[in-house]
């Protein structure tokens, strides 16, 4: 045996050394021809194993691996570990797969690295709400390269779920409810974790996620059904996924949610004709975890071993956690239910990308102590992310320019979200420290105030109906002249399997507030939120003078905050979903379509329209609101032409001038609305927005570029395609506007 496993082990090392990794300018075909050179050596169970993925666990002092799992390794029953980092854990693993297994094969290790790895930014709702795309990709790029030092090669994000349900636990994870902007959000984050080159040691896999419609979930209720028509699909929810795939994403990840009856793991419509056929993606696709054995709950597959055939033959390529590849395949093919070349396919695009990472040249490239060492909570790293926590802030309200705050004031700073070092972080953080790294927002404000001026009391806790600690509450904000909330959810609120029925502020937060604002109703309360979904704050509307979303902020957050806060940073974000005024408006998002009977502009009290009798149809706060310290007009709207052909474009430019007393960034927003379809049209679209910054007093001039395929949609054909007619257009801060400006595109 020891001769047999020389002669295979002395053909691979000429295969490796051999094939030079790639470089900018190959082709794919060029790796496809190493791994058919590599799987001509493989028997079918060795195939299989690259298919196969399963999870360590942690604990404080490294990695967890369990025997079985050593075993399978061992045996070449797996092709890729998650859960699995720092460089010491990853490489005991990547020696046994190199040095223990009959033909060496590197393993794939992938992590959630969702929005930062040990260093970690805003939420990726909070991300949107900065609509910077170079912070994104920015950020992205530093996540990947603290990421990459620890071992990982992979990456499960990130989540292109268009949402429009806030009790949906999930949305905090995407980029909220807008196709346009989360489609640039995917461009962005692909570049980011993936580079210019992955051969670079810095750059790692991503994953375009959950494929697709899960954002759709009914009743915001995580992993549940998912109805809608295919107009709807190819509108809405697919194309953040194509602009994935044209930005190079290198992997996706099944839905865990049925659509339209057949559960996303074993959708052939989804995987074959759309992104296989449709599309020409030629990465690989992984079940999210355990997706293939929960077939069977769905009702779609009477046993495992069905679901591994219907999985198989969807194209899904990768199984996470349910062994059911391990199990089931080889039986499957041995028995002609499968085609062994559907297992090749499957084995040769997991090969395909470990050649693209250089792991076949050199298994260990990413596992580097002393790099892991310098590359962790870089000082440049932890600036970026304050950065990030201020960009990414939105000031909802500022009622007689409560806010920036004053430095000579005395502060009460109260909450249970004031002095937090642990939800801070949000859900998803990875390797994040919600112990000591992270940044509270008292340790924002103490770079801000001396300690005298400021009064801290947590008040209440962040789930709870107990008002023990109002008193202590009330006495320290009589100390102070004015008093900062910070309030919020527990990051465990968001998130997976974290849907809400009621989007209010859990506990007695608002009886907290309610009972200052009732002891001193003259002084001013600024509130600061730390969530990760829309809420409803109908009630803290009333209540408050400010109110400031900072969303889960990060490790640097509560500097960041304390600089938005103290006017370091002019707040610039704004809304990427909508806010209600309360539950009962769900689904409310600022594209809906009109009705046959809408509310009369000229007679809004008119009879038999579509509208609720206790509360207007407006959201609480609209798509793309967020205010400024400063004020910015928009004026002279122009069209460079009154019409436009399929063939050519207008120009559409706008002056913007800051009228306030800040300098500061506004996001300017381009909307179309198609008047007339050969199916209806959403009364609104963004088709483009660019963040400016202005001096106090200074104008600028911007222009956006309108052709026919900025008015592209899929009609009841399924035809991707632009229909002549009239258009409405405009320029604006926010979604909050009606349309003055038009223009024809004519049927040449």
């Amino acid at each position: 045996m020891k001769i047999i496993k020389a002669s295979f082990l002395t053909v691979l090392i000429f295969f490796v050394i051999s094939c030079q990794p790639k470089k900018v300018g190959l082709q794919d075909n060029d790796y496809y021809k190493k791994v058919d050179s590599l799987m001509k050596l493989m028997t079918l169970q060795e195939k299989i194993g690259q298919t196969v993925m399963y999870s360590g666990g942690w604990s404080v002092t490294g990695p967890i691996i369990s025997d079985n799992n050593i075993s399978y390794i061992k045996n070449g029953d797996v092709g890729a570990m998650l859960n699995v980092y720092t460089a010491e854990g990853t490489r005991k693993l990547q020696e046994i797969a190199v040095n223990e297994t009959r033909l060496g094969i590197p393993l794939l290790f992938g992590y959630d690295v969702i929005h930062g790895f040990k260093t970690i930014f805003p939420i990726n709702l909070a991300a949107a709400s900065s609509w910077d795309l170079d912070d994104i990709e920015k950020t992205s790029r530093i996540a990947a390269d603290e990421a990459s030092s620890s071992g990982i090669h992979w990456t499960f994000a990130p989540m292109l779920d268009v949402a429009r349900d806030p009790r949906w636990g999930r949305i905090s994870e995407g980029a909220g409810e807008d196709v346009f902007l989360t489609s640039k959000t995917a461009e962005a984050y692909v570049k980011g974790f993936q580079g210019d080159n992955l051969y670079d040691k810095t750059t790692i896999l991503a994953c375009a996620k959950h494929f697709v419609g899960y954002g759709a979930a009914q009743a915001g209720r995580d992993y549940h059904t998912v109805n809608m028509g295919e107009g709807e699909l190819r509108n809405v929810y697919l194309p953040p996924f194509k602009a994935a795939i044209d930005a190079g994403v290198e992997t996706f990840m099944t839905a865990f949610n049925e659509l339209n009856g057949v559960p996303a793991t074993a959708n052939k419509f989804l995987y074959k004709e759309i992104l296989r056929n449709e599309w020409k993606f030629n990465g690989f696709v992984v079940t999210d975890y355990t997706a293939i054995n929960e077939l069977i709950k769905h009702g779609f597959a009477k046993d495992a071993k069905e679901a591994t055939k219907l999985a198989m033959n969807a194209g899904i390529d990768m199984d996470m956690m349910s062994s059911a590849n391990r199990k089931y395949l080889s039986s499957l093919v041995k028995e002609g239910s499968l085609q062994e070349n559907q297992v090749n396919e499957a084995c040769r695009r997991v090969l395909l990308a470990k050649y693209k990472l250089g792991l076949f040249d050199n298994p260990y490239k990413y596992i580097d102590k002393d790099r892991e060492k310098n590359t962790i909570y870089k000082r440049e790293y932890l600036n970026a992310a304050r950065h990030s926590a201020a960009i990414s802030s939105v000031l909802l309200k500022n009622d007689a320019r409560t806010l920036p705050l004053n430095k000579t004031q005395k502060i009460a700073l109260i909450g249970p979200l004031a002095n937090d070092k642990r939800h801070i972080l949000g859900n998803w953080a990875a390797a994040g420290d919600r112990k000591g790294k992270a940044a509270s927002v008292y340790d924002g404000f103490k770079e801000y105030l001396p300690k005298n001026r400021i009064f801290y009391a947590k008040g209440c806790e962040i789930d709870s109906k107990e008002k023990e600690n109002f008193t202590k509450a009330i006495s320290t904000a009589n100390k102070a002249d004015m008093i900062v909330l910070v309030l919020g959810e527990d990051y465990n609120m968001s998130g997976e399997a974290a849907s809400r029925s009621s989007i209010k502020l859990p506990g007695n937060q608002t009886s907290l507030l309610k009972a200052l604002r009732n002891k001193f109703p003259k002084k001013k309360i600024v509130l600061v939120l730390m969530n990760g979904r829309p809420l409803d704050l109908s009630e803290e509307e009333l209540l408050t003078d400010a109110i400031l979303e900072a969303w889960f902020p990060g490790t640097m957050g509560g500097l960041g905050i304390a600089d938005v806060l103290f006017g370091t940073y002019n707040p610039s974000g704004k809304l990427p979903v909508t806010f209600p005024r309360n539950v009962g408006q769900i689904p409310i998002y600022y594209n809906m379509k009109n009705t046959g009977r809408p509310i009369p502009e000229n007679n809004p009290k008119q009879d038999y329209k579509s509208n609720y009798l206790d509360i207007p149809n407006t959201p609480l706060y609209p798509f793309g609101h967020g205010l400024s310290y400063t004020k910015f007009t928009y004026s002279n709207v122009t069209l460079s032409s009154k019409s436009n052909t399929y063939s050519s474009s207008l120009e559409a430019t706008v002056d913007i001038k800051n009228d306030g007393d800040y300098d500061g960034f506004e996001i300017a927003q381009l909307y179309i609305h198609d008047k007339v379809g050969s199916v209806t049209r959403p009364v609104k679209e963004l088709k483009g927005f660019k963040k400016i910054f202005l001096k106090k007093g200074e104008t600028k001039t911007i222009t956006f570029t309108i052709n026919a395929e900025n008015l592209k949609f899929y009609n009841s054909n399924m035809e991707y395609t632009v229909e002549p007619g009239e258009f409405e257009i405009a320029i604006q801060g926010s979604s909050d506007f009606k349309f003055k400006n038009t223009f024809v595109l004519e049927d040449i």
